[in-house]
């Protein structure tokens, strides 16, 4: 199959598989903490805004919940499949901690997310907000099981390896190995920004449509809230969760700057943009920035960044696909980060749920955090190879034994199939949010809504509507 070997098809479909897995836990993760806070606030204020929008967003967690399990079973039996070796080498670390994400996460997701779904008015508000708590903790214990056996293939430790096998000395280590803390935090948080994006982006679609209601106008506001106040630490993280990277796996920062050679003592320039040639052992068309590669990676103008040539060609990551995968994570968190900030700035002139510009915007940014995960995950696994397990077992020696034919049936096969049963659950998702929060007519703010509702003339929307106007203004709509 286009002179692949075996080996490529058998990660190509591991990244095929992945790729549609990851996103449905990561909005699974954050809708759950959405319905928990939704529930809570209900239950304090006994606002029916609130409970609208728990029973809306319920539904659609439910079936994205549904796609997640499918796929993740699908995933889970490629390590025996595909990656025998790899089983049987790391089996005793990875397989135990994958058991410990069934007995603890799955179980309890399990146990309360029927109570959840369909006990509302079965059940006491208290029992019904507990199970909806425990379901939220429930999908945050199964991120820290799996990415602790995805973080102890990266920064390895806790182990010896007897008779080819590795063999756990420290189980403590080996959950908390280097890297954990700070990938963790990273994607838990990166899955709570991506659901408020999801979220924001409905909104905005409805009030361009001219629908505006308090349902739909708390549904951007949450969403911007958190986009504000949570990307500056998803910032701060990435800078720590980087540092890390640097001491652990340096050839994987090299890969991701494009920086194939230090020139004497001088400070490692940020190369922003360029191509790099794996074969040419160069970056194309570099746009370097003096110095800053070496201010953000060290935190120092005096150290310099690994180079790639001080690795050896069969170490090395492919930096041509990191140096592009990290730009477009990074430039998406820019890009949310700037859409939280002008959000502030709207909501202090009262024209958040007119400004035609920021609703757009807000609405195409719908993918952006599930975009940037992919983007990140890419960056994450392709920048960790050679290696499956770093430093111990390369990929190459961790396929199982089969042929391009066997290994080309099977990738069209996941392609025809998950296309097929995913993009009818996803279209069904997408009519679900179409359809939007049912709420009491009467409570329209505006029958005319943002998207008939005559915006200010300013191109960032910021003054006042004008006075005099019958309508209700800006400021009286709520924020």
């Amino acid at each position: 199959m286009f002179n692949l070997q075996a080996l490529d098809l058998a990660r190509m479909q591991f990244a095929f598989t992945v790729s549609f897995h990851i996103l449905f836990p990561a909005i699974t993760v954050g809708l759950a903490g959405y319905l928990a806070v939704l529930e809570g606030l209900w239950l304090k204020t006994r606002n029916d805004t609130y409970r609208d929008l728990y029973h809306f967003w319920s539904k659609i967690f439910a079936v994205n919940f549904g796609m997640g399990v499918v796929s993740g079973i699908v995933m889970a039996y490629q390590f025996g499949t595909n990656w025998s070796r790899f089983s049987d080498f790391a089996g005793p670390v990875t397989g135990t901690l994958l058991t410990y994400e069934v007995l603890t996460a799955f179980f309890l997701e399990a146990g309360f997310l029927g109570v959840m779904l369909f006990g509302w008015g079965r059940v006491g508000r208290r029992l019904h907000f507990f199970s909806t708590v425990m379901v939220s903790l429930g999908t945050l214990i199964s991120t820290f099981w799996i990415l602790a056996s995805n973080s102890w293939m990266q920064t390895p430790s806790g182990f010896e390896v007897v008779n080819g096998q590795v063999v756990p000395t420290d189980w403590l280590a080996v959950i908390f190995n280097p890297s954990l803390p700070y990938r963790l935090a990273h994607m838990s948080i990166a899955a709570f920004v991506a659901t408020a994006f999801f979220v924001g982006s409905s909104a905005a679609w409805h009030l361009l449509r001219g629908r505006d209601n308090p349902a739909i106008r708390t549904m951007l506001s949450m969403a911007m809230w958190m986009a504000l106040i949570v990307m500056p630490i998803q910032i701060m993280v990435g800078d720590m969760h980087g540092l890390n990277t640097l001491e652990h796996q340096p050839a994987k920062i090299a890969a991701i700057e494009g920086h194939w050679q230090n020139r004497g003592n001088e400070p490692t320039p940020l190369i922003l943009f360029g191509w790099p040639d794996m074969k040419a052992e160069k970056t194309r068309y570099a746009v370097e920035i003096p110095y800053l590669g070496s201010l953000i990676l060290t935190h120092s103008l005096e150290k310099q960044v690994p180079a790639l040539k001080s690795f050896a060609p069969e170490d090395r990551p492919n930096s041509t696909i990191v140096f592009w995968s990290f730009r477009i994570m990074a430039g998406l968190g820019m890009l949310m980060l700037f859409t939280g900030v002008w959000s502030l700035w709207l909501r202090k002139r009262g024209t958040l749920y007119q400004c035609r510009p920021f609703l757009y915007l807000a609405m195409f940014m719908g993918p952006s955090g599930l975009i940037a995960i992919l983007a990140g995950w890419l960056t994450t696994e392709i920048g960790r190879q050679p290696w499956v397990v770093y430093g111990l077992l390369r990929t190459a020696d961790a396929s199982s034994n089969h042929s391009v034919a066997q290994m080309s049936l099977t990738l069209v096969l996941f392609v025809v199939v998950y296309f097929a049963l995913f993009g009818a659950g996803f279209s069904y998702m997408m009519r679900l949010v179409r359809k939007g929060p049912k709420t009491n007519e009467s409570a329209e703010i505006s029958h005319a809504g943002a998207g008939q509702h005559p915006t200010p003339a300013h191109p960032l929307c910021a003054t006042d509507t004008v006075e005099g106007d019958h309508r209700l203004s800006p400021n009286k709509k709520g924020k």
